[in-house]
């Protein structure tokens, strides 16, 4: 079985700035490499460059991009063309039929209409292999065009090369950020039909030269066959680095060699999870999520010519020693990648949480989000739940007391630049919650997730034995309590002289709320359900404010976004209610249920929400992707489980998708998933086994994962009853902690 085939890299595609059907592109790429390979089909969109409706190739874009709305950085594209030259994007571009075109994560393949020209791409973490086969011989040549930002670009007859850098970059970098690159041909360079031209599309004769966006065409001897290949290397060091790493990646390697290495790392990386089931489609939507998981963070670090592991920092400007990542933001991922990475991918999952030390040490602040360096967007600091989610479950294969010393600094120190750190310290060290008077931008959901990340962060202080930082940081944990009205039902905005923000209307977007209103915002206590129930009356009353939820109308006003924005627009379309599964604050709602003792209420909305708004298509995903973290809550509920409350190694039950899985843990141990009786009218789940030891819990803990074993699930047509008993709950403040 080869999983890669059932991967459509075009999943999520379809996509616009007003509406996301997961705003994603369709990536070659090497799990978490350095660098990731798309076609572009217009420059002119702007972070949104592919489209899968687009029947023209501007090229092939060396891509960094996170997420349409944070830009690329270090992004070039490569054309291959014969007859008249043209640069510019519009004037290059060739058909191209949509039903011919091979995008996987490991292999590329187009055929340049225009050109007569086929063009093949296979991924190494810094590099790539190209393969050209021109079937049209006139002026054959290669097209490297940057983007905005100074460019450097020599063309070199003697060793058959094009080298240089550019600048190209949409924030996050300190001033002397460049990528480097080497373009090797296997064919001799043809002189006369090469050369540079500037930004504004004029040729230049210099076969060298460094300017604002200067591009470069490179002429090429073809061989009788016409087959030519590429070999592309980049690098954030040095030009002498990128040929280190041209030579440790590819070498002399043919195409076909580095096409099939790439296939090799993929079918490892899917392969932890064996799915067996007749439902093709279901198949491909399985591991389409389970590539998309894989592709962020970007690995930052090279090898220098010794194996050194090394790293230009973005933070500082410097070459550091050791692992870096980035292009990810942890309010995205913490809910689902981050512990999806704990169970399958430990060793991963510990080399780049000591990227996140390094990254401290070199800026003195814990990162928020890193493309490359810190842009400081999204409330909270959610990197405490994904350190405390590592070791909290085993993997501390890192600094751990570095880390803690970062995380324990944010959550106590007021930052003088706004960048870092926790915006509004000083007012939630003085009245423990955000005042909406002073903060009139997401007072809520940064006090939330503040609290949250105090929670977290007692964690560690926990492992650490730091008695005293944790009894500080534990009482902290119940400052969501500051900014629930029980008069309304709801979080909301508090002013500091202690009475709320008015007026109150829960469809109201933005102000104290991020990307959500208060219907969105006010669960984000994924630590203390109980103790949030409590407040709300009764895990009775709190089950009724979540079916209110669920069965109120989409409705939404603007508020103070001044118009739709695209978050609004997803979950009007899908008519769940106020569950907008586009957007990370919604992800656990199903789950909350299952916490309160409901367990069929979970199990319905998980399987009616996997069933009806996912799939391996263009239009696939049912909101912004981000970084593998929707794509990553599909795999959850597929397993039966998921991680609701990161930082704490349980998993709430939920209703298995497949008959039969089985996970490949990296310690050698196996999760066997059998609900041999599943079906789509038997969806909900009437008891559970574990090593053929009935579960009466309704969640497994970390443990008894990775110590491995069958849990088998009997599926019914009958929701299961309430769980009254609180002890068989999962994890929460008030029942653990007290």
């Amino acid at each position: 079985m080869n999983w890669i085939d059932y991967v459509n890299p075009l999943q999520g595609t379809d996509s616009i700035y007003p509406y996301s059907n997961g705003n994603t592109l369709p990536l070659i790429s090497l799990p978490f490499a350095m660098n990731a390979w798309a076609p572009q089909t217009t420059e002119a969109g702007g972070g949104w460059w592919f489209s899968p409706h687009h029947n023209r190739l501007e090229g092939i874009r060396v891509t960094h991009q996170p997420s349409p709305w944070i830009g690329d950085y270090g992004h070039m594209t490569f054309m291959p063309q014969t007859g008249p030259l043209k640069v510019w994007a519009p004037e290059r571009s060739s058909s191209f039929r949509q039903k011919d075109m091979i995008v996987r994560p490991d292999y590329f393949k187009v055929q340049l209409l225009r050109y007569g020209t086929t063009m093949e791409l296979a991924p190494t973490e810094r590099c790539a292999s190209i393969r050209l086969t021109f079937e049209r011989r006139d002026e054959a040549r290669f097209i490297l065009s940057p983007f905005p930002g100074e460019s450097a670009m020599t063309i070199d007859p003697t060793n058959n090369t094009l080298q240089g850098y550019t600048t190209a970059k949409a924030g996050g970098t300190p001033d002397n950020y460049r990528m480097y690159f080497v373009v090797q041909f296997n064919c001799p360079i043809a002189t006369e039909n090469s050369g540079l031209f500037d930004q504004k599309h004029q040729i230049l004769q210099e076969l060298s030269g460094t300017d604002e966006r200067l591009g470069a065409y490179v002429g090429l001897t073809l061989p009788d066959n016409g087959i030519v290949e590429v070999r592309v290397s980049t690098s954030f060091i040095s030009q002498e680095q990128a040929f280190t790493n041209l030579n440790r990646e590819i070498g002399q390697r043919s195409f076909d060699e580095i096409r099939q290495a790439a296939t090799d790392v993929w079918e490892k990386q899917l392969g932890v999870i064996e799915v067996e089931s007749d439902d093709v489609e279901k198949l491909k939507t399985f591991y389409t999520s389970l590539y998309r998981t894989s592709l962020f963070p970007h690995a930052l670090h090279e090898f220098d010519a010794t194996g050194e592991q090394i790293h230009y920092s973005p933070y500082n400007g410097r070459i550091e020693q050791g692992p870096l990542y980035a292009d990810i933001g942890f309010w995205d991922t913490y809910r689902t990648s981050f512990p999806l990475y704990n169970l399958l991918y430990p060793s991963f999952m510990n080399e780049m949480m000591q990227g996140w030390v390094n990254a401290y040490r070199e800026t003195g602040w814990m990162p928020k989000w890193a493309s490359p360096g810190e842009r400081s967007m999204m409330p909270g600091t959610l990197i405490d739940v994904s350190f405390a989610d590592a070791i909290a479950k085993g993997n501390t294969g890192f600094d751990v007391e570095s880390a803690y010393e970062g995380l324990l600094k944010h959550a106590t120190t007021v930052s003088a630049d706004n960048r870092y750190g926790r915006k509004g310290m000083t007012e939630y060290l003085q009245y423990n919650y955000m005042p909406a008077d002073i903060h009139t931008h997401e007072s809520v959901c940064n006090t939330l997730d503040y609290v949250y990340g105090d929670f977290c962060i007692a964690q560690i202080a926990k492992h650490l034995g730091r008695e005293e930082d944790y009894n500080k940081l534990i009482e902290r944990a119940e400052n969501y309590k500051h900014l629930y009205d029980p008069a309304v039902g709801f979080m909301r905005g508090k002013l500091q002289d202690g009475s709320w923000l008015e007026p109150f209307d829960p469809t109201l977007w933005g102000g104290p709320y991020t990307e959500g209103g208060a219907y969105q915002s006010s669960w984000a206590v994924q630590h203390d359900f109980l103790g949030l129930s409590e407040v709300m009356g009764g895990r009775q009353a709190a089950k009724e404010r979540l079916d209110a939820l669920f069965a109120a109308e989409p409705a939404f006003k603007v508020g103070s976004y001044g118009f739709e924005i695209h978050e609004m627009s997803e979950m009007a379309m899908i008519d769940f209610g106020q569950f907008a599964i586009s957007n990370q604050p919604s992800f656990h709602f199903p789950y909350i249920y299952t916490a309160l003792g409901y367990p069929a209420l979970t199990q319905h909305w998980v399987r009616k929400t996997m069933d009806e708004l996912f799939s391996s298509h263009p239009n696939g995903l049912p909101g912004d992707e981000d970084n593998g973290s929707l794509c990553a809550w599909y795999v959850f509920g597929a397993m039966g489980f998921y991680p609701l409350t990161p930082g704490v190694p349980e998993y709430v039950l939920g209703t298995p998708y497949f008959k039969k899985m089985t996970v490949h843990l990296e310690n050698g141990q196996q999760i066997h998933i059998e609900a041999p009786n599943n079906a789509d009218d038997h969806k909900y789940v009437s008891g559970v086994q574990m090593n053929e030891k009935s579960v009466a819990n309704l969640y497994l803990t970390h443990d008894q994962l990775v110590n491995g074993g069958t849990i088998r699930f009997e599926m019914s047509s009958e929701p299961p009853a309430e769980v009254s008993d609180i002890a068989k709950l999962p994890y929460a403040m008030s029942k653990n902690n007290k």
